[in-house]
């Protein structure tokens, strides 16, 4: 008899994605309100995605386990 399938979870498949290559891509923090304290700039800077660092990849397998 198959084992149970893992679930993923649910709020990872919403905030991160994982590329061909095999990053996972993330929106950056800090763009949600109270906007006027941070320089046009940097709130330009916020808008990019970035990816989410090597050593954090390890709990993204373990949070999306059928996206890689």
């Amino acid at each position: 008899m198959a084992s149970a399938k893992m679930k993923t979870k649910s709020g990872a498949t919403k905030r991160f994605r994982v590329t061909a290559s095999g990053k996972v891509k993330r929106k950056r923090n800090h763009l949600s309100h109270i906007l006027t304290t941070h320089p046009r700039k940097v709130k330009r800077r916020y808008r990019k995605k970035t990816y989410v660092v090597p050593e954090e990849e390890s709990k993204m397998r373990r949070l999306m386990p059928y996206a890689f």
